[in-house]
Order: C-alpha cells, then structure tokens, then sequence
C-alpha cells in the first residue's frame, strides 16, 4: 500500500468490546495491521459496552490476552498500539458519555477521517444502538460496521435496513460477511476474469454442477444461547453461503470495482429461484438436545443442505448444492465446480464407471489457499488405463514472499479506505431473505444425525449421481 493509500487520523469505536468476536477477531485484527504500518498514522480506539472491564490497563490486559502468540504482543508495536485503547461504558439509552469521548479523542489527534464505529452487538440490540449513535452525534461522518445475522427474516431485515438509512448513507454502511474477505473467495473471481481458460467454460454448456459445502466437525460449541434463536440456516446459509455462490456465478463485470461487481452480485441474486421446500434438508446431530439450555424437544437445525438454481441465460438448469453443519466428519470450506462429461466415451475403462465424477475445479476457502483441477488421466503402465489425479496450484507456494491478511484484517482495512466490494448491500440482503422466505415460513423437521457423520441420509441422497465431492471425492484426504 502507498502511502498516499494509508487512512487518515480517525477515531475507531467497538461496541461489544469485551466479547468473544472483538478478542478473536477484531483486537487482534487491528493490531497485526498497525503492526504492518497499515493504520493511520495517528488513531484512537474505544472500547464500548453496558459493563466496564475495569480500569484502562485492565481492558488492554484482556485485549493483549487475546492476541495470538507469535504476533508481537510483547514489545515496543503492543506498548505504542496499547497506548491509544481505552473504554467508555455505554448503552442504548445512554450515549453522551461516549459520545463526548470520541469528540476529544478527534480532537486530540487532529482526526481528518471518517470515525469507524463496529457494532459487535446481538441483533436484538442492533436497532436501538443505531438510534443512539443518530441522537448522539456519533453516527456523523462515520463508517458503520453491522454484524450478520442481518435480521431474522424479510421484515426483520427491512425495518433494520430502514434504520440504519435513516441515521446514515448506504454507501457508509459495511455489512460485514467475514466468508467474502477470504483470498480463496477473491481468487474465484482472480482465476476467471484474469485468466483466458476458464472464462468460456463457465457457462450451463461446460458446467454440470456446482457445490459450495462448509461442514464443520465441531458442535455448537457452548453457544445454546445464538444456536437456539438461529439455527444453521439462518447463520450459514442466508449469509455465506449464498454470498459465495453470487461470486461463483457472477457475471463478467466492467471492471473490478466496488460498483461494477455490486450490481453483477444484486443481477445474480435476483435471478434465484425462490427455495423449493421439497429440495431442502434440515438436520440435527444427536445430542443437541443434551446441550445445556437447549430445549428437550428443540427442532432447531444445526445442518442444512439444499438445491438452489439461478435463472439466467449463463446459468438454466444448473444446480447449486450448498450444505453446512455442525459435528460432522470433516470440517473443509470447498467450492467445487463439476464440469460435464465428455460426450463420447472411448476409452475401454471409461464406459465401466457411468458414476465417476467428472473433471472438477475445486477451490479450497481455508486460510492457507489452494486451487485444484481434478481429472482423468492415463496411469502408467502397459494398457490404457484411466485414474483421477489433480493438479494443484498451492497459493502460498507460489507467492511465498506475500504475507496474505487474514479475512477480518482485511475487511478492516477496506472499511478504513472506503473500499466496499467486498461487503453486501440493503437490496442484496432483502432479496436473499425474499429467496429464503419459503423455508422461514415452513422450516423442514430436522433429521437426526450421528455426530462424526456426513449428516442425514437425506442430505447425502440430494444431488444425483455422483454425489457430494466430499468425501468420496476428496483426493488427499485433508482435514
């Protein structure tokens, strides 16, 4: 980054900054991009929340607790980031505090950018938080940051979207979705557009289906509490999953700018198919119920899997398979695009396997990146036999000297400069919760499961031959 490109002096407020996503994610985020001279010059954080930590340096112990070993937490960059942190207790009903606190820290610092204001708060919260920051003052020249879930329905997410636009543009609102931030997601985009090979196959003629599935071998992990008023479908599916697929099936922008790709990704939405409720299998591994405050008799999903289609001329007829859950056998980030058949099979091993997977362009959306085309290929020997076999490329690998951001610190940054491509806006959100509605309304009863398996048979029986690439397709086993 240049440093005509470095964000201006600003004041950046967290609310919610004693809980789990602001020690994991956002802390820790802004400290490896101030210890990578990607912060402003000059900046403040405050920290804000119904319930004081403590004292200054008591909330910047917790902050340094919760910043990963290896990342330079101890020495001069953590004294000099520490230095510019401290709290201000604050609620719905009570702002001015706050609000007088960030006025002085701008002042201090001479601030010439946008304040970033990050609402880390429960969605129940979320309305009157904003209200606050209009009555305030604090929402004046600012970057907003929402949390998903982004309402728990079409209405929900209206009178939120309405909310928000009445205290603040829609250009200053980031509604972040941490899946877009990931290199592997932005290299979908990177391997199609910039590359001549791809772009002409990417089309219902070559493509035969396409998967995005996000299983995750951990349970709900204590969280009872979100899991029982979410559910998978609402916390995976309407958000992240169906955000991948608007990158999957985009189609060819002007140029890769925030507005260009913003109305390819609001074309894709529009044309799904409303959800076919008969396409759609919810799941529940057993012994959720067993879970501390879950319901005896709860029939909140913790997997889903479904069938969505995009009605445009590139896309008829094309399914996309999505599927995601807890305590299941692996847990991977794959997006898998199966190309058709060869219309004429000749070789002699070829006509056997009428269910053998076709070639697959298989992207990996992990922290560590890889690419892979997974093919036919002749096996050495005497006779002409054909195996699978991939060629990989490994994007660490081969960019061993680029020093990627992690998806949050990423999101981060480009809040810090305006840049809004990769966050989703109010008619995108409306019109994933429209799609979503007749499964809202009339929720599938959930199949139970065994925990360690691929979810309910039900699930593993929805695409047709030759099925979910994980696991039978999955090459080198990965975990």
């Amino acid at each position: 980054m240049s440093a005509s490109e470095r964000p201006s002096n600003r004041v950046l407020v967290i609310f919610g900054a004693t809980g789990d996503l602001a020690k994991r994610k956002l802390f820790p985020g802004f400290f490896r991009l101030f210890r990578d001279g990607l912060m402003p010059r000059d900046f403040r954080i405050i920290g804000s929340g119904r319930h004081s930590p403590g004292t200054d340096d008591e909330f910047r112990q917790r902050i340094r607790d919760g910043i990963p070993h290896g990342r330079g937490r101890h020495g001069w960059h953590w004294d000099e980031f520490a230095s510019r942190l401290s709290f201000v207790v604050s609620s719905a009903e009570d702002g001015q505090e706050l609000a007088q606190a960030v006025r002085a820290a701008e002042e201090e610092i001479n601030a010439r950018g946008e304040r970033l204001v990050y609402l880390s708060v429960p969605p129940a919260a979320m309305r009157e938080m904003v209200a606050m920051l209009g009555a305030t003052g604090i929402a004046e020249n600012c970057s907003l940051v929402v949390e998903k879930p982004f309402g728990r329905d079409l209405r929900s997410a209206r009178e939120l979207n309405s909310a928000l636009l009445e205290v603040l543009d829609e250009d200053s609102i980031y509604r972040i979705d941490h899946f877009l931030g990931k290199e592997a997601a932005q290299n979908v985009l990177a391997l199609r557009f910039a590359n001549g090979m791809f772009e002409p196959l990417w089309n219902r003629d070559h493509i035969a289906y396409v998967q995005i599935d996000v299983p995750e071998r951990l349970d709900i992990q204590g969280r009872a509490g979100f899991y029982e008023q979410t559910g998978a479908f609402r916390d995976m599916v309407v958000t992240h999953l169906l955000q991948i697929l608007g990158i999957v099936a985009l189609e060819p922008p002007s140029r890769v700018d925030d507005d260009a790709v913003h109305l390819e990704r609001t074309k894709v939405f529009d044309a799904i198919r409303p959800l076919d409720l008969s396409r759609v299998v919810f799941g529940q591994y057993e012994g959720y119920r067993d879970e501390a405050n879950v319901a005896d008799d709860s029939e909140v999903e913790t997997f889903a899997a479904l069938e969505v289609y995009v009605d445009s001329w590139r896309w008829s007829g094309v399914p996309f398979y999505l599927r995601t859950g807890k305590s299941m056998a692996q847990g991977r980030r794959t997006v898998t695009i199966g190309f058709t058949n060869a219309p004429l099979r000749i070789f002699p091993n070829q006509a056997l396997d009428r269910a053998a997977r076709p070639s697959e362009l298989v992207f990996e959306l992990s922290d560590a990146p890889k690419v892979r085309i997974e093919l036919q290929a002749k096996i050495p020997g005497p006779v002409i036999d054909l195996g699978r076999a991939a060629l990989t490329l490994d994007v660490e690998q081969a960019f061993g000297e680029a020093d990627s951001l992690e998806a949050y610190e990423r999101l981060l940054l480009d809040v810090l400069l305006r840049h809004r491509l990769l966050f989703t806006r109010s008619e995108q959100i409306e019109r994933l919760w429209e799609v979503c509605a007749p499964v809202i309304e009339h929720p599938p009863k959930p199949h139970i499961y065994a925990p360690g398996s691929w979810g309910p048979e039900a699930a593993l029986k929805l695409p047709s031959a030759p099925g979910w690439r994980l696991p039978d397709g999955d090459l080198d086993g990965a975990a």
